[in-house]
């Protein structure tokens, strides 16, 4: 969760200044925010933990890794995984929802185990998020929202499940002392069990910390968990930094890396990436 160009702090009006904020609740993505009128650009990355602010109704917004790497030794076995430009392409629908489509675009496994390596590739699912900002969209010192999604299996290969999944994220954002920015989420994923023959929850938490280093590069400290009810898993935990820099009002750069902090979870996950806002 990242919003571009100033801390959280300075992007909440007073609670007297709620009163005389333009009405937006006409605007749709027929009938577009004005520029004048738009937010200051909020991110889904390049931490893990979502953010609760939408795209302005009418505006499209492109979120995407140039390229991610993750690394993993366990047991014997080493995993390399390379996903080339996976993308989140989002249209505002109206003042306080927007509608995502994630695809995870082309991915290359390489497994090695025994002194023995097999290579797979295959492109991944698209997966439809709808995002409604209950509180804070435009002022405030919190906001939250709430965001149901669906994956959807295109089977253009053999990666994935070829099964329907889904579940509800709910993150917040509240404005902390010194332009500190701090980040939470929860959600809750129904997935298949690695048979395919059942279904399970699996619970995921995060928490995110964000300050401006200057005023167009912002960095942050994250720590993500999941915890999976299906019968034989481990949680998993991961330790994450990363940096984002302001291009412009409607750009943002990114880069970071994810650590693994308990055994199942990938050793490291470094990625660099780009949003466009339209």
């Amino acid at each position: 969760m990242k919003r571009l160009l100033a801390p959280l702090t300075l992007l909440a009006p007073t609670f007297f200044a709620v009163a005389a904020e333009t009405d937006k609740s006409a605007y749709t993505f027929s009938n577009p925010t004005p520029r004048e009128q738009m937010r200051e650009l909020s991110t889904d990355r390049p931490d893990q933990t979502e953010s609760p602010y939408t795209v302005d109704a009418g505006h499209w917004q492109i979120e995407f890794d140039f390229a991610n790497y993750t690394y993993d030794h366990d047991a014997g076995t080493r995993t390399e995984t390379f996903n080339i430009a996976p993308v989140n392409v989002k249209l505002g629908l109206t003042n306080n929802s927007d509608i995502q489509f994630i695809f995870d675009s082309y991915t290359s496994e390489r497994v090695r185990t025994a002194g023995v390596t097999t290579t797979t590739r295959d492109w991944g699912d698209l997966t439809i998020r709808l995002k409604y900002n209950i509180w804070g969209n435009d002022s405030g010192d919190t906001a939250f929202a709430a965001m149901p999604f669906v994956k959807v299996p295109l089977q253009l290969g053999d990666a994935g499940n070829d099964l329907v999944e889904g579940g509800l994220i709910l993150p917040l954002a509240v404005a902390l002392p010194a332009g500190w920015g701090l980040g939470l989420m929860t959600e809750f994923d129904w997935l298949a069990d690695s048979t395919g023959n059942d279904r399970h929850l699996e619970w995921i938490n995060s928490i995110t910390f964000s300050h401006d280093i200057t005023s167009r590069l912002g960095g942050y400290v994250e720590f993500f968990s999941a915890h999976s009810y299906e019968s034989g898993t481990e949680w998993m935990a991961q330790a994450d930094i990363g940096f984002t820099y302001a291009v412009n009002a409607d750009t943002q750069l990114d880069c970071g890396c994810n650590f693994g902090v308990t055994r199942n979870a990938p050793d490291v996950q470094p990625f660099i990436g780009l949003t466009l806002r339209y």
